[in-house]
């Protein structure tokens, strides 16, 4: 519950940040004096290496970066965005912590240039900008860890500069991201987090419906936000039972960022969610031949999703049990390695191998399967009700041979 907390706040704070640095970018603020970021040139450059980064590009995206950093060497853009060139390698899998030290590293230096910049001018916006978003990069990562002190003071620090950083209250669809992501996800955590409320009395109240169409303003109309807004639509669609909304971006972004694993994944889920079953099939094989190929940023999370896609057509679609049992077992093995036994995926292989355990009469294991899903599913679930009505079925089943028998 902690740590649903710290990263829903951490993401107010950093994308807030963000999506008020990047409204530099585009032009439509006037600055009181001349940024690095209102460089044409720097904006081409960046723009090509962010997309290199969604795309996993990032050692072509790294050098872009490492561009910035030697032509502008105490200027903090450079390290801010080698620094998020980090955090992207860690988001297909946030468990792994290999990135974390270089990530805080190039944050920190970026941190110590803009923290010289502000000390010589604490007007200067740009120094404060950068400021409150290392910070919230930093604060974000620090809430992945569980390390609340250090994202609580983070998290500080990146509000104090936040507040530095405004003054222009003309909104742009870049600004408009920010307060899109809050508005969202302030309301839904008030509606699915009931013990959380009265820490969210510190806070504005959101407004969800506000927050879908400020987001989806972003991703019609920005330049620099527009490929995190639809990031987070492709989320918030799912979410809200939209899941053609959701599939349809997903596609969009799958097409134009095809090594990205979290466009690929939600391609595949919303196709299996409509029914589409041989366009769901396509995109599950798929992902497990990126599994195979050990492509970067392809791991358990995404062999859940490919394995029970596969299992399912196999199953109901295909009418090949032996294909279905292996695939079932493929998506609990991956449920296992990544620590998701509580997920859905992970419940319904359990119930599925059981239900075919029965029609191969083969009691015990479909006891030992029924017995996973009781143990990793809410009580009042579909899941459980039906995997607690299966046993009962079959202890007396087995109840009642053991009698005939005697």
């Amino acid at each position: 519950m902690k740590k649903v907390f710290g990263v829903v706040l951490a993401f107010f704070v950093s994308f807030s940040s963000e999506a008020q640095l990047f409204s530099f970018l585009n032009g439509k603020e006037k600055p009181k004096e001349e940024m690095l970021l209102l460089d044409r040139g720097v904006q081409i450059s960046t723009t090509a290496a962010v997309n290199n980064m969604y795309n996993f590009n990032f050692y072509a995206a790294e050098q872009e970066y490492k561009w910035l950093k030697v032509k502008y060497p105490e200027h903090p853009l450079g390290d801010f965005l080698l620094g998020l060139n980090e955090w992207w390698k860690i988001v297909p899998d946030t468990k792994q912590t290999g990135f974390d030290d270089q990530c805080h590293a190039y944050m920190d230096e970026a941190i110590d240039k803009a923290d010289d910049m502000f000390d010589r001018n604490k007007k200067n916006k740009e120094a404060a900008f950068f400021l409150s978003a290392a910070y919230a990069i930093k604060g974000r990562l620090y809430a992945e860890r569980e390390k609340w002190v250090k994202a609580a003071w983070a998290g500080k620090q990146a509000m104090k500069y936040l507040d530095y950083s405004r003054g222009e209250e003309n909104i742009n669809p870049e600004l408009l991201f920010g307060d899109g992501v809050y508005n969202y996800y302030s309301k839904w955590i008030h509606e699915n987090y009931k013990s959380l409320k009265p820490l969210l009395t510190f806070f504005r109240k959101g407004d969800k419906n506000l927050g879908i169409k400020q987001l989806e303003n972003v991703a019609n109309n920005a330049f620099y936000s527009r490929m995190e807004a639809r990031y987070f639509l492709i989320q918030i669609y799912a979410s809200e039972n939209q899941p053609a909304k959701s599939l349809m971006m997903a596609r969009q972004m799958h097409g134009l960022y095809p090594n990205n694993s979290f466009f690929h994944r939600y391609v595949a889920r919303n196709s299996f969610a409509l029914g589409r079953l041989e366009e769901a099939e396509i995109y599950a094989n798929e992902l497990m031949q990126r599994l195979e190929e050990k492509k970067y940023g392809y791991g358990d999370n995404d062999g859940r999703y490919g394995a029970y896609i596969l299992a399912y057509v196999n199953q109901h679609y295909k009418r090949n049990n032996t294909q279905a049992k292996f695939y079932y077992t493929k998506c609990i093995n991956y449920s296992l390695s990544n620590d998701t036994k509580e997920s859905g995926y992970y419940v319904a292989s359990n119930l599925a191998l059981g239900k075919l355990a029965i029609t191969e009469n083969d009691n015990k294991a479909a006891v030992e399967y029924f017995a996973e899903v009781l143990k990793n599913s809410d009580k009042k679930s579909s899941s459980y009700i039906e995997a607690k009505k299966a046993l009962s079925d079959l202890t007396k089943k087995l109840k009642a041979q053991k009698k005939g028998r005697k």
